[in-house]
């Protein structure tokens, strides 16, 4: 019987493990994928009763090549409050992005209180997570916003790193990778 504590992986082992035996079964790997990661993180709460849209994060990079991708994820502590004011109240959350002077949304999401509550100082907290992926197209400046606003009635409010009810704060990731 052989006594095989005490190897050195690597420098007594050659070859390759076999997948049955926990390896790969690959002989070699080429560099990672990934590009860049970019991430910002809600510094304060934040809070708005308007129907217009708001930007609550933004983060800019520079994409390197026109044809890579960028996935984009949006973890949001989210709260809709009725604000005294009204029944049927909800929130949209965005997330922009803009190269070069254009544009356009990546995702959008609406939630509202319907099914909790029908009071004017009814809330709800919400965790909402939001991605998309996109091709940027070019190599210039690209800035990704999370953007809020209300149904037109009651408040939303945006969680961030000050708030000790919340162990994650609101946090917007960009990653660039290649295909």
């Amino acid at each position: 019987s052989s006594n095989i504590s005490g190897i050195n992986l690597t420098s007594q082992v050659t070859g390759t493990l076999p997948t049955g035996n926990g390896g790969t079964g690959a002989t070699s790997f080429s560099p990672g994928k990934l590009k860049q990661v970019v991430t910002s993180v809600l510094a304060a709460n934040t809070y708005s009763s308007s129907a217009s849209a708001a930007t609550v994060l933004t983060l800019s990079f520079t994409p390197t090549s026109a044809s890579t991708q960028v996935a984009v994820f949006c973890n949001v502590n989210t709260q809709l409050y009725g604000n005294n004011t009204a029944t049927n109240f909800g929130g949209y959350l965005t997330i922009r992005k803009e190269i070069g002077g254009s544009g356009s949304d990546i995702t959008k999401e609406y939630f509202d209180q319907n099914s909790f509550g029908n009071s004017n100082t009814s809330y709800i907290s919400v965790p909402v997570n939001l991605n998309g992926v996109f091709t940027p197209g070019a190599t210039t400046q690209c800035d990704i916003y999370l953007r809020y606003n209300t149904n037109g009635a009651g408040r939303i409010g945006i969680f961030g790193n000050d708030d000790a009810a919340f162990d994650n704060p609101t946090r917007l990731i960009a990653m660039e990778y290649s295909t």
